[in-house]
């Protein structure tokens, strides 16, 4: 004979411990960090197509409840997890509900490079040997990470190749892989409530494992 009693206490005990794991869950990817696969190779040769890798949040704590955005700005260098300017964010409660947490999100997200700061005056400059270089405030910014300084979307009159003044609050961003990046250079400066986190560590292929700090 079914004891009901003990049957309905292992019921609400399975729903409870349901509850409490998807509330552990969404607190985790909210506050403290997330998982998150690259689709492209635009961040080649950092990171690869299928690479798996943890975005930290943590940073964007204090500011987190009113606006979830950074507190502590960026530092160039950073390898950023956004929304790009030019995708629509809708604000439905379900819509902000599945951004914050990543519950069926179908917002498109990027990730690039924080390449200018706000403030900074940025150039790009292709130069006599056919390598293409940026210019922060009138000097070569050295980047070892980049694939290619030939591997490049040549400067269009109608891309963001400067010079420019990037506006307070904004960063110019860029992929690692400068030939198949779309980037700052096409869409121009990012709002700094665009960023969702920072790419802290790549953990999955186990071949691949690195720190991705700058």
């Amino acid at each position: 004979m079914i004891d009901k009693k003990k049957l309905k206490a292992n019921i609400k005990e399975t729903i409870d411990t349901i509850v409490f794991v998807v509330i552990a869950v969404i607190l985790i990817r909210f506050f403290v960090a997330e998982l998150r696969w690259i689709p492209s190779g635009s961040m080649k040769p950092t990171l690869v197509e299928g690479d798996r890798i943890v975005v930290e949040k943590l940073t964007k704590f204090p500011n987190l409840i009113k606006t979830h955005s950074f507190e502590n700005t960026p530092k160039r260098g950073d390898i950023m997890i956004f929304y790009p300017p030019f995708v629509r964010l809708k604000t439905t409660p379900w819509a902000v509900f599945s951004r914050l947490t990543g519950f069926f999100c179908k917002d498109v997200a990027y990730i690039k490079r924080v390449v200018g700061l706000p403030g900074e005056k940025l150039e790009i400059k292709q130069l006599e040997n056919g390598a293409y270089k940026v210019y922060i405030n009138d000097k070569p910014l050295e980047e070892e990470y980049i694939m290619s300084e030939y591997d490049f979307h040549k400067c269009k009159s109608d891309m963001y190749c400067g010079p420019l003044i990037i506006p307070e609050g904004q960063y110019f961003m860029m992929g690692d892989n400068r030939g198949n990046s779309m980037d700052s250079r096409f869409w121009g400066t990012l709002p700094k409530e665009r960023f969702i986190g920072r790419a802290v560590f790549l953990f999955w292929p186990l071949t691949h494992i690195k720190g991705l700090q700058s």
